[in-house]
């Protein structure tokens, strides 16, 4: 521990006075000036004492126990958690994919504010963001909802951005293209230098981001997708809100859509008829479909439809033979998500016996992968996940289409 004579207490000091609370540079100056004049007039001379914390085991406990902090309520997401110390926020990342062994945890700090040292932190930056780099197109929707969209300024995998307005800022160069996830252009990224770069991974062990970090970036791995249901999903619109300091907008936007999403779960709830639901199609040999315990079989059920595979459970896709499927769904009244597939002439080059299914026959097959942006994106991928209302609504207006008499379909079209 070092201890320095100081005069002006400088923007980037990080400093403790006498065991005190967090002290904001102006209060520090004031503190001084007025300590000094009460010197002057008793004809002493002394020296202002300052420690700066530089010992490791100090750091975390002095923002922990200073102030008590106040956690800020979640409806439905597990997968992050915020405490508000008023001085500071302190962001917790709990799954950031499947099978995390440990917390990640954040300092978000205030500009106006001196703060004690975050060594202990797994980053630390000040809020709100003036610029931030996102690695998902499923991050793009929550920035364009929150209105901080000019604040993104680099992007990996640019074509796959459907939403017209991101699209229209990297036209104009204002959203640099980064390469690919796994192998970031490290060289435009540092040259960036953005606030932050919030990134998607399934192990958290991508070679590239561990380079920004060395060079004092701060990453956070985003685990929306880890979560268990669409609402929970939805929800880490809060999570980006925090980074903005636009808290009150995102909760805001939330509300609406949970809202909708609820109204439209209590409508189909009414419906007693269930049409049977088949999902998913062959890749190789193996047919990929939704576990029952899935966000997909979830909204689903809150559709009120009988998917076929809804009593199953575990982690990912369930993988079967065509027999098995068949044999199961031959009758199916409706076929969704046939994979990427985009018209029945395709399904049926790839395999002539999807044509023995009766949704096959008849033309009761629907898909999103038809709904893209300019460039080819699936908006599905990048706008299902933050507005699951919509989502819903689609499942519905197909599966009961008595209900939702004015709404028409956002990301599911039938296959021609």
């Amino acid at each position: 521990m070092n201890i320095y004579s100081i005069d002006i207490v400088k923007p980037n000091f990080i400093v403790k006075i006498n065991n005190l609370p967090f002290v904001s540079f102006e209060k520090v100056n004031n503190l001084i000036f007025e300590f000094k004049i009460r010197l002057l007039k008793k004809k002493y001379l002394f020296i202002l004492i300052v420690t700066v914390l530089s010992c490791k085991n100090e750091s975390k406990t002095a923002i922990t126990e200073t102030i008590e902090g106040k956690t800020i309520p979640l409806k439905y997401a597990k997968g992050f958690t915020i405490s508000d110390y008023k001085t500071h926020k302190i962001l917790e990342i709990k799954n950031p994919w499947p099978n995390a062994e440990r917390l990640y945890e954040f300092a978000l700090l205030d500009s106006t504010i001196a703060f004690y040292d975050t060594h202990d932190y797994d980053g630390a930056f000040y809020t709100p963001l003036k610029s931030i780099v996102v690695t998902s197109t499923t991050h793009i929707p929550a920035l364009e909802l929150l209105g901080v969209e000019q604040k993104l300024v680099g992007f990996p995998g640019s074509n796959y951005v459907s939403s017209e307005k991101t699209r229209q800022r990297i036209h104009d160069g204002l959203v640099r293209e980064l390469g690919k996830n796994e192998g970031i252009n490290t060289e435009i990224l540092l040259e960036l230098n953005p606030d932050l770069v919030v990134a998607f991974g399934v192990d958290g062990t991508n070679k590239t981001l561990e380079i920004v970090k060395k060079a004092n970036i701060p990453v956070i791995y985003n685990g929306d997708w880890v979560e268990s249901s669409p609402l929970a999903k939805a929800e880490w619109i809060k999570f980006f809100g925090i980074l903005f300091d636009k808290e009150k907008e995102a909760d805001s936007i939330f509300n609406q859509i949970e809202n909708d999403y609820i109204k439209a779960k209590q409508l189909a709830s009414k419906v007693k008829n269930q049409p049977t639901i088949l999902s998913g199609a062959m890749h190789k040999d193996v047919w990929y479909l939704p576990n029952g315990s899935s966000t997909e079989a979830q909204l689903l059920k809150d559709a009120n439809v009988n998917y076929l595979w809804s009593d199953t459970t575990g982690k990912g896709s369930l993988a079967l033979s065509f027999e098995a499927v068949f044999s199961k769904a031959k009758n199916a009244d409706i076929w969704l998500s046939p994979s990427y597939y985009t018209s029945l002439e395709a399904l049926e080059k790839a395999n002539s016996h999807y044509t023995e299914f009766k949704a096959f026959q008849n033309k009761t097959i629907y898909s999103f992968t038809n709904t893209t942006g300019k460039t080819g994106g699936v908006l599905y991928y990048e706008l299902g996940m933050a507005r699951p209302d919509l989502v819903l609504k689609d499942i519905i207006k197909i599966c009961h289409p008595e209900l939702l008499k004015n709404y028409v379909p956002f990301f599911f079209k039938p296959l021609e």
